[in-house]
């Protein structure tokens, strides 16, 4: 691989599994370097980077809270002083608690509150502040703010400060080049959406959709490979990536 190849560069939060993981191993193979991040389990996220290096792709392991400042900021200049700066960011890390909401525990609609919505403005704060021109930040909401899912309420109203958050830094990037979308997964065949539902579940919910099944990482990966690339004229948006379920 030429280093033409590999001039862009990007940092996904939660990259060592699940869609996180997808989506650092589809940038790759766009030829964009990769800082995979991880929070708690270092040897998982240099697994996704050993195979990108295995395709001849670049890629470096970062760790840290996406919630603590300090924690991103290193992390942002690990993968700018491995490969030079920063022009995608994309922040899939996030953490679901399912209750419903007269029985929701309040300790753990903080630690959503605190992951999700503290963690993405954390996060958004130094891609906003590093990312380069013609660049892309990519956040990440669910469709189950269209859905309505009973017991998802805490997680859905993280989610949708998510979707409230992105036209807005979408407008305060003017002049710079640089878009700012989420994507909106639906169900998905990631062990953090099949956690804790029985075989009937997760059946009746790949019927729902109208192509009858399950997203796969990669099919959000696509949606975070075109919002990264080609989709210069996507600002300000919610992808919604659920197979027609929403």
């Amino acid at each position: 691989m030429s280093s033409t190849e590999t001039t862009r560069t990007a940092l996904v939060t939660g990259g060592s599994g699940g869609i996180g993981r997808a989506a650092a191993l589809r940038l790759a193979a766009d030829g964009i370097a990769v800082g995979v991040h991880y929070a708690g389990n270092k040897a998982r996220a240099e697994e996704v980077v050993s195979t990108i290096e295995a395709g001849g792709g670049r890629a470096i392991a970062v760790g840290g809270d996406v919630a603590e400042p300090a924690d991103m900021a290193a992390a942002f200049d690990a993968v700018e002083q491995a490969f030079g700066g920063v022009d995608v960011v994309v922040h899939t890390a996030g953490i679901m608690i399912l209750a419903p909401l007269a029985e929701l525990d309040l300790d753990d609609l903080d630690r959503m509150h605190r992951t999700n919505i503290r963690g993405t403005v954390v996060v958004a704060q130094e891609a906003a502040r590093r990312v380069r021109t013609g660049g892309a930040i990519i956040a990440f909401s669910t469709s189950v703010t269209r859905l309505s899912f009973p017991t998802y309420g805490g997680y859905v109203a993280s989610k949708g400060a998510v979707e409230a958050l992105v036209p807005v830094l979408a407008r305060e990037m003017r002049g710079r080049d640089v878009t700012v979308n989420a994507v909106a997964p639906g169900p998905t065949a990631t062990p953090l959406f099949l956690d804790g539902k029985s075989d009937e579940q997760v059946a009746g919910l790949a019927k729902a959709a109208p192509l009858e099944r399950l997203g796969r990482p990669e099919d959000i990966a696509e949606a975070v490979a075109f919002l990264a690339g080609p989709a210069r004229w996507v600002n300000g948006q919610t992808l919604f990536a659920n197979g027609g379920l929403a």
